[in-house]
C-alpha cells in the first residue's frame, strides 16, 4: 500500500515536470568547463548521487563542501538543489559562484525564490500544489525522491544521446570499495 502511494505521488509530480528539462540541463552540463553540485540535508544526498552519475558519464564534477573541491570560476556550472529556494547555505554558495562568473542551475519546487532570482536556469519539479502534506511521506521526501528520479532520467538521456556504453561508465566506477 505505501509503495503504491509513493510511486503514484512521484509519478504525478514527474508528469507535471517539463519534459524538455533533461535536454536543457544536458546542454548546460555540456557547455560547462566543470560542474559543481550542492544541496543541504537530503537534497545534498541527491546532489551527491547525481555527481557520482555525472562522473560515470565523463563529466568533471565536484560536490560543494568536500575537502577536495576546487574553487569555482567563470565557465563552471553550479547546480543547486533546494525545494524552497531559500536555503541559507545554498544562497551563500550561489552568491559566491555568481560573483566568480559561474552559471547557476536551480532545481526547486518554486517558480520564485531568492535562489531562483540568482539562477540562470530554473528547473521546477512538479507544481507547487503537488507538494502539500502527504501522509507517510514527511518533510520534503516527495521533492527529494522526485528530484532523484528526474536527475537519474537526465543521466539516462545523456547516456542515450551520447551513446555512452555501460562498459565505459564502469571504467570510471570506484574500485576501492
Amino acid at each position: 500500500m505505501h509503495q503504491k502511494l509513493i510511486i503514484d505521488k512521484i509519478s504525478g509530480i514527474l508528469a507535471a515536470t517539463d519534459a524538455g528539462y533533461d535536454a536543457k540541463l544536458t546542454a548546460m552540463l555540456d557547455q560547462a568547463s566543470r560542474v559543481f553540485v550542492a544541496g543541504a540535508g537530503r537534497s545534498g544526498l541527491v546532489a551527491r548521487f547525481f555527481a557520482m552519475r555525472l562522473m560515470h558519464g565523463g563529466y568533471d564534477v565536484f560536490v560543494v563542501g568536500e575537502i577536495v573541491t576546487p574553487s569555482i570560476r567563470k565557465g563552471d556550472l553550479l547546480i543547486v538543489i533546494s525545494g524552497s529556494g531559500e536555503t541559507e547555505t545554498m544562497l551563500a554558495f550561489t552568491k559566491k559562484a555568481k560573483e566568480q562568473g559561474a552559471n547557476i542551475a536551480l532545481i526547486s519546487t518554486r517558480d520564485s525564490s531568492s535562489l531562483g532570482d540568482l539562477a540562470d536556469n530554473l528547473f521546477r519539479i512538479g507544481s507547487p500544489e503537488l507538494f502539500g502534506k502527504v501522509v507517510g511521506m514527511p518533510m520534503g521526501t516527495v521533492f527529494e525522491l522526485s528530484t532523484l528520479l528526474f536527475l537519474e532520467a537526465t543521466i539516462s538521456h545523456i547516456i542515450h544521446e551520447k551513446g555512452i556504453p555501460e562498459e565505459e561508465m564502469r571504467t570510471r566506477h570506484a574500485n576501492l570499495e
